[in-house]
């Protein structure tokens, strides 16, 4: 581990937390996890931090809510990854301000993982999640924190075991629903890939400042064709049902949340073509699969063969 970023990882026990922290340990970082004390009475939660722990990751206890033990934790990092949930995000301003009194991080990267949430058009309730991202990338850039923003886009795991059909518990065999025409692409990455290339990044000067995009071509589909993908390996046609753009605008005013949350997200990938519709420029961003071609990554083709 001789030479290795130590990285510190908040919000690690979370659905995107625990691969990035397993990619840390797996690629020999020296590890460290903050977790709350109250962490260890959750079972599901006791679960992932033995995982940690078998894995040779330090865990230190601590939480946003107690600004010593960040400062502490983050004292003991060269890089400091958070990962926290949507409704914790405006609360890593306590982060920066431990990152700014600790002095000694070297990069900092945001809870991020999905869309760049400064080239979205999504509409409200997603307009106002992204727009405490932004919040947080501002802030970032004016305390002069050298940072990563990582925009890895649709996480697999919870877009192709259903192929995104509400209410579904798998693939559709028979009917799919269809937002809009279904052209725009998206981009569908798994989980352990994303914690993968978030950790390659951690110490390349290359993306420093940068948002790393994880857009690999093999990963980035249309809704027709990812239908067509699957439809190919179940051997038979289902019937497509398109929602007119308007439609989804009228349920997503009428839906509950976090129904109304969720549609407006898929409306803002799969309608407006947000992940896809701008191309990554050298002054922004970086993709990651041309970064790093040594990763070996899973394509959409393959995720879909455990379905079949």
């Amino acid at each position: 581990m001789a030479g290795k970023s130590k990285i510190l990882f908040i919000g690690g026990t979370g659905y995107i937390g625990k691969f990035l922290v397993h990619a840390s340990a797996k690629l020999r970082h020296p590890t460290l996890a903050l977790v709350r004390e109250s962490s260890a009475s959750d079972p599901a939660k006791a679960a992932v931090i033995e995982g940690f722990k078998a894995a040779g990751v330090t865990i230190l206890y601590g939480d946003l809510n107690d600004y010593k033990s960040i400062v502490k934790a983050v004292k003991q990092a060269d890089v400091v990854v958070s990962a926290v949930g949507s409704q914790q995000i405006l609360d890593q301003v306590k982060i920066i301000d431990a990152i700014k009194e600790a002095g000694n991080v070297k990069r900092f990267f945001p809870s991020e993982f999905g869309i760049d949430v400064d080239r979205t058009t999504a509409v409200d309730p997603a307009k106002s999640a992204f727009a405490a991202k932004v919040q947080i990338r501002r802030a970032v850039e004016a305390a002069g924190i050298p940072h990563t923003y990582v925009s890895a886009n649709c996480f697999a795991g919870y877009f192709l075991p259903t192929l995104s059909q509400d209410g579904a518990t798998a693939p559709p065999r028979d009917k799919v629903v269809i937002l809009g025409d279904g052209k725009p692409k998206a981009v569908f990455n798994k989980e352990e890939d994303i914690g993968t290339f978030t950790i390659k990044a951690v110490s390349d000067p290359r993306t420093l400042n940068k948002i790393l995009y994880i857009r690999p071509a093999a990963n980035t589909l249309s809704f027709n064709e990812l239908v067509a993908l699957w439809e190919k390996k179940i051997g038979k046609t289902v019937e497509k049902v398109y929602l007119p753009e308007e439609v989804v605008l009228k349920t997503i005013q009428e839906s509950p949340i976090p129904l109304n949350i969720v549609l407006s997200i898929t409306h803002s990938v799969f309608v407006r073509g947000d992940q896809t519709r701008f191309e990554i420029e050298p002054s922004f961003g970086v993709e990651a699969s041309a970064l790093y071609p040594d990763v070996k990554f899973t394509t959409v083709d393959e995720y879909l063969d455990q379905f079949v």
